[in-house]
């Protein structure tokens, strides 16, 4: 199976940055622990408080399972109200 790739991009909203940040630390600690993660990181933009997560997983099952993770919906809910805007791109090696 081929391996998934994600990027996702995120816009906090004003105030909110550094409870975003923390809440991504939470998440990228529990997910690299997973089975078929293999990559799990987290970056900020040196330009204006835009974040971005590169994360890569061994199959479409990985991926799938760290969505169904009590880790990944606790993240969701925990940063429904922090985000302005959410941009995510699974993406495979072609």
């Amino acid at each position: 199976m081929d391996k998934i790739s994600i990027t996702a991009i995120f816009t906090p909203k004003e105030g909110a940055e550094e409870q975003m940040v923390q809440e991504l630390k939470k998440a990228q600690q529990a997910s690299r622990q997973e089975k078929g993660c293999l990559q799990y990181d987290l970056h900020k933009s040196i330009e204006d408080e835009t974040l971005v997560l590169h994360e890569q997983y061994e199959n479409m099952d990985a991926l799938n399972h760290h969505i169904e993770s009590d880790h990944y919906k606790t993240y969701r809910e925990n940063t429904a109200d922090l985000v302005a805007t959410r941009e995510v791109y699974k993406v495979k090696e072609i």
